[in-house]
């Protein structure tokens, strides 16, 4: 078979190359349960006799949502895609004003919903949806109608050698040009745009990446990062065209037992996950016996030093050498113990973070793009000379990238999206006459590899004058343990500001240690010695920073920043909006006149503040 050229391929060319008994595979009650190639295959087959059965035509569209990843998915991506209709999958943690939205504006003809919670939150709304005909669903819910009967009634139906023929007439029919997915964007503000992607836009991006990511037909993969956001699904066209097979971790609560069965070589996060292992490698070292202890930070304070690819003495290198053999190989053996490689993308990655991962030979290969690319733009990636931290790595083969005046990234290549769906202006403003993309991101170079500074939305200007990018600043101070989340606030004002979720549990073992007890969230934010804490870190962090950008004031919040909660993206980014419009009073805290400062806001320059804890670091 020649190379792929519509998503439906991709397995199709697995099957052709290197067959797997395991391509998918997902936990069902303590058992894994896989799927070979040519299972999977004939699966996607009767699905799509099926749904053509029930009038499913080349370009209606067909929505999913699923709330942890599950093979059915990938069954019904294929089925849908190879009658050449448009998968639409969605958020499982939106409100059911936003799934209106989104299946009124794709004009939805059939849903599929993984449980009985979403079955119950989306069926009410059939009644609004003129064009929604029915929903069916994973697992078995009173009153729905199970995916496994359109699997049956297709497998039925294709045991007519005629019908086989027919559904091969169709699949021949679909064009790399056609419109394979619609994908509505998160965002941090107003209604979500619908993108959409051709299979050429998906193909393309699967393939360029392949070689560079260096999945393998001998190789397994953990997924769990939703399948709906076009980072994961991506990814799975690739483990896919690579034979690479994939195992469905069961939920993110189970992550790191599912790493441990699955030992795993390869998976993809966002940094959030990153550094919730890394509070766990703290928090372990802080509960071990003293000696030990000295050694395991001895070991962390080593690898956040690391420089992957630099030269490195022979004294550094017995180091290494030493405290992998005591340290690291356990976190190795945290995640499976087989790991070449983690991919990064959606939000900006700690270099430190980085560092500390390379430094236990878990490399952290960071990456970029938005939904609109496919999403690769640019990616390290495991070859010599083609990794550098605080970097996401080389712009991809086809791809091209240029930094306009304003310092925006522009991007131009084969994986662009076809457009906004019924959104013509924002199309026209989004890609320009060259075929520029505008990213809507800032960046820059450094030698070949490409930096992303901040959000051009995003970026700030104080009244002073000053230009602020948060995310910036953001990230650095998430280099403190102490520290789980953080908004950088300000613009118009004096100077930058900070709203702070503290890392509780961390937080909170520090001071048990020294004899104060601290019983509740809301007991910690309020204490002085945890706001002196805190301030101290901001206030060391903020050394590396111009002094513009350093943050003068904070707030502590007593309850950490969720999806559920509303304050972030399904991709884990901050609502700024949200955050603004919902801690109003406590920004508002901050710019009060220092005679005034309120309890909870805090200067860094007090010097009674200082007293309480003045050796914090």
């Amino acid at each position: 078979m020649p190379t792929p050229q519509r998503v439906f391929d991709l397995l199709q060319h697995q099957l052709e190359h290197f067959p797997q008994p395991d391509a998918f595979a997902q936990k069902v009650g303590s058992q894994w349960k896989t799927y070979s190639t040519a299972e999977s295959l004939e699966i996607v087959a009767a699905v799509s006799w099926g749904l053509h059965t029930l009038g499913v035509r080349k370009g209606d569209r067909v929505a999913n949502v699923t709330e942890t990843n599950r093979v059915e998915w990938n069954f019904i991506d294929g089925a849908v895609m190879s009658l050449g209709a448009v998968h639409v999958p969605i958020y499982p943690n939106i409100s059911a004003e936003e799934y209106e939205f989104i299946l009124s504006d794709s004009e939805a003809k059939l849903l599929f919903v993984s449980s009985e919670r979403l079955y119950h939150l989306i069926a009410p709304l059939l009644k609004k949806l003129p064009a929604l005909g029915d929903i069916y669903t994973y697992d078995p819910v009173n009153g729905a109608t199970q995916w496994t009967q359109i699997k049956t009634s297709g497998e039925n139906g294709l045991s007519d050698r005629s019908n086989r023929i027919v559904l091969e007439k169709i699949k021949a029919q679909v064009s790399p040009d056609d419109l394979a997915t619609l994908i509505y964007t998160s965002g941090t503000t107003g209604s979500p745009k619908g993108v959409m992607l051709s299979h050429s836009n998906l193909v393309a991006n699967c393939v360029t990446c392949a070689p560079i990511i260096r999945s393998g037909s001998r190789e397994r993969a953990l997924s769990f990062l939703p399948l709906c956001h076009i980072y994961e699904r991506t990814v799975i066209n690739l483990y896919v065209y690579c034979g690479t097979s994939i195992y469905y971790a069961q939920n993110f609560d189970t992550i790191g037992d599912d790493l441990r069965e699955v030992r795993p070589n390869i998976f993809s996060t966002v940094p959030r996950l990153l550094e919730k292992i890394y509070e766990r490698i703290v928090a372990r070292g802080s509960q071990l016996p003293r000696l030990k202890k000295t050694l395991y930070f001895w070991a962390l304070r080593l690898a956040s030093e690391f420089e992957p690819g630099a030269p490195i003495s022979w004294t550094k290198r017995l180091q290494f050498a030493v405290a992998d053999r005591l340290v690291f190989a356990r976190w190795r053996e945290a995640v499976g113990g087989r790991i070449r490689g983690i991919i990064s993308g959606s939000a900006a990655l700690q270099p430190r973070l980085a560092r500390v991962f390379w430094a236990a030979r878990i490399p952290v290969y960071e990456g970029y793009g938005p939904t609109e690319a496919s999403p690769v733009i640019s990616v390290n990636y495991p070859v010599k000379g083609s990794y550098k931290i605080g970097t996401v790595g080389p712009v991809i083969p086809g791809g091209e990238v240029k930094i306009a005046e304003d310092g925006e990234i522009l991007y131009r290549g084969p994986n662009v999206m076809m457009g906004y769906y019924h959104r013509p202006d924002l199309t026209s403003e989004t890609i320009d006459a060259d075929g520029w993309l505008h990213t809507g991101d800032v960046g820059e170079f450094d030698g070949k590899f490409l930096k992303i500074t901040d959000r051009k939305k995003e970026m700030f200007k104080t009244s002073g004058g000053k230009y602020v990018a948060p995310q910036q600043v953001e990230n650095k101070m998430k280099e403190s343990r102490y520290i789980a989340q953080i908004m950088v606030v300000g613009e118009n004002r004096k100077f930058p500001g900070a709203l702070v979720v503290p890392a509780f549990r961390v937080v909170a073992r520090h001071f048990d240690k020294r004899g104060v007890h601290l019983n509740s969230n809301s007991e910690m934010v309020a204490h002085p010695e945890v706001n002196a804490l805190i301030g101290a870190e901001i206030e060391r962090l903020n050394q590396s920073l111009g002094r513009y950008a350093q943050i003068k004031k904070f707030v502590l919040l007593k309850e950490e920043w969720s999806l559920a909660g509303g304050e972030l993206t399904p991709t884990l980014k901050l609502k700024r909006r949200q955050l603004l419009k919902k801690y109003a009073r406590e920004v508002e805290s901050l710019y009060v006149a220092e005679t005034q400062t309120p309890e909870g806001s805090n200067m860094l320059d007090d010097k009674s503040l200082r007293k309480v804890f003045p050796k914090v670091r």
